[in-house]
């Protein structure tokens, strides 16, 4: 499943799932464009680590996801950078939880343009590269809530299943010119963000950890486990690879379960 050659740019990769999938991508041998919020000097020392670890060039991009120019400007750099963006993983999210009457508009605005138009922006811009040279692979971060709702996530879900729609809409566009274009949904993966919430949950309804992982957190999963980060990058490298080059518009579940009840 060799990528060498190949440049990805993967948003909201400093952390979790997104820097899970950006270093399986370089090690597969492509170049790797990083994006995402965090501390400046713990961003540096993952992209180091990238090349250091796998042999490939790792860029930068602090492009805010809420900002349209900023996103077409980090599909541009990176093509001048390293002559092509060849793979785009749309993994940038933010979560919020309220009931609907009283959401606060500026979340719900800012989770629609971080979890959906980003994506949008991301692709519009990235796709005339990859159609002119007849290769290009769209992967794009959504959830089991892209196929189910929960309650008191109104933006979230509903960003989710515009994503597997956007998804859907671009593989169609793309189809003849070697493009494919899927999404990924995983259920709870265990990440620094899900692992920091325990403490909070135990306390707030009088649970063990335990408690908290199997009657909370994996209630929905049937399994009981959660996905890893690992779990979802080798999916993301496998859609990505020539095996995969006829998947395209799927929306893979990998959810522990969930979504088939």
């Amino acid at each position: 499943m060799s990528l060498a050659s190949r440049t990805a740019v993967v948003t909201g990769s400093t952390s979790g799932i997104g820097l899970a999938i950006a270093r399986a991508l370089a090690g597969e041998g492509a170049n790797i464009v990083i994006n995402g919020f965090g501390d400046a000097a713990a961003i540096e020392a993952e992209r180091a680590k990238i090349e250091a670890d796998f042999g490939v060039k790792c860029g930068y991009s602090g492009a805010d996801m809420t900002k349209p120019a900023e996103i077409a400007g980090m599909i541009k750099d990176a093509e001048t950078a390293y002559g092509s963006v060849d793979i785009l993983v749309n993994n940038a999210g933010i979560q919020f939880v309220s009931p609907i009457e009283d959401f606060p508009l500026e979340k719900w605005d800012q989770i629609i343009a971080i979890n959906l138009s980003s994506a949008f922006h991301a692709i519009r811009a990235a796709v005339p590269g990859m159609k002119s040279r007849k290769w290009g692979r769209i992967v794009n971060t959504a959830s089991a809530h892209s196929l189910v709702a929960s309650p008191f996530k109104s933006a979230y879900v509903t960003a989710k299943h515009g994503l597997a729609g956007l998804s859907k809409t671009a593989a169609l566009e793309l189809a003849q010119f070697g493009v494919t274009s899927n999404c990924i949904s995983p259920g709870y993966v265990w990440t620094p963000l899900v692992e920091k919430q325990i403490p909070d949950t135990m306390k707030a309804r009088n649970l063990t950890k335990e408690q908290v992982i199997h009657d909370v957190l994996l209630a929905a999963q049937p399994t009981k486990q959660f996905v890893t980060v690992d779990q979802v990058a080798s999916l993301a490298v496998w859609l990505c690879s020539d095996a995969a080059s006829q998947v395209t518009g799927a929306n893979i579940s990998m959810d522990g379960g969930w979504t088939a009840e």
